[in-house]
């Protein structure tokens, strides 16, 4: 089982591991790269394959499961939840301000104004997103 839907964490972020995990889950399951009942690796198998301390790999599966996105079944593991679309899309767009605010605090101590950063955002946005 691979985690293809997971982007690169950040260590250096000033967002827990845990939280990243946990907002690209939401992410995944709001673009529907994670769908209803589709399972997730165990905490060993996610630990093992971000390399990172199975203890936080815990803390992020036990903040999804309290946000509703995944849940256990016995004998199974851990799916995304019928609700998860639901209730994916407010912890996406949390991220996703998160991320703007940080763009916004760069631009204003690099001096630019609003013309700049809309300019710089439009060369992003068409360099990733080809229609």
């Amino acid at each position: 089982m691979t985690t293809h839907w997971l982007p690169q964490l950040d260590p250096q972020s000033p967002t827990p591991i845990y939280e990243q995990i946990l907002e690209a889950v939401a992410i995944a399951v709001s673009t529907g790269a994670l769908r209803a009942g589709d399972p997730l690796p165990s905490i060993r198998q996610l630990a093992t394959e971000l390399r990172l301390n199975p203890n936080t790999t815990a803390r992020a599966l036990r903040a999804l499961e309290r946000e509703g996105l995944i849940r256990g079944i016995r004998g199974i593991g851990t799916v995304v939840t019928d609700d998860a679309a639901e209730l994916a899309g407010p912890l996406a767009s949390q991220a996703l301000r998160r991320e703007l605010t940080a763009a916004v605090d760069i631009a204003r101590r690099m001096g630019l104004g609003w013309k700049e950063l809309r300019n710089a955002l439009k060369e992003e946005w068409e360099d990733k997103h080809v229609d």
